[in-house]
């Protein structure tokens, strides 16, 4: 009977190994996906940078054009507005003064459709 005590302490001893074997066996194996998770992660997030900062070479660069763009648009409205601006100052005395000879200067006439009555 010891024997058989003896056999049944070494088989729960045996199934004691085996079961912190298994349980270490599935810390490593979460352990390890844990890892690759975070791996996968950080190469996503460098993927993700990478691509980010070509888009933002990209938009710079059309963006760049645009840019120039606007940029002549306001230097030829500052262009055009200077140049109405010496357009005004130079006719101003010239139409103010043929507005008042008009003004000031009334001839009475007859309007070539105007009917006498009679």
């Amino acid at each position: 009977m010891a024997s058989q005590s003896q056999g049944i302490q070494q088989l729960l001893q045996a199934e004691k190994r085996a079961a912190e074997k298994v349980a270490e066996a599935r810390k490593r194996k979460n352990r390890r996906l844990k890892q690759a998770k975070e791996e996968a992660q950080a190469e996503i997030e460098q993927y993700r940078m990478q691509r980010e900062k070509e888009f933002k070479t990209k938009e710079a660069a059309a963006l760049g054009s645009h840019g120039n763009s606007a940029v002549e648009v306001d230097k030829e409205t500052v262009d055009k507005m200077s140049h109405i601006q010496k357009s005004y100052q130079q006719n101003r005395e010239a139409v103010l003064a043929n507005l008042l000879k008009m003004v000031c200067d009334i001839k009475p006439e007859i309007h070539a459709n105007y009917r006498v009555a009679g």
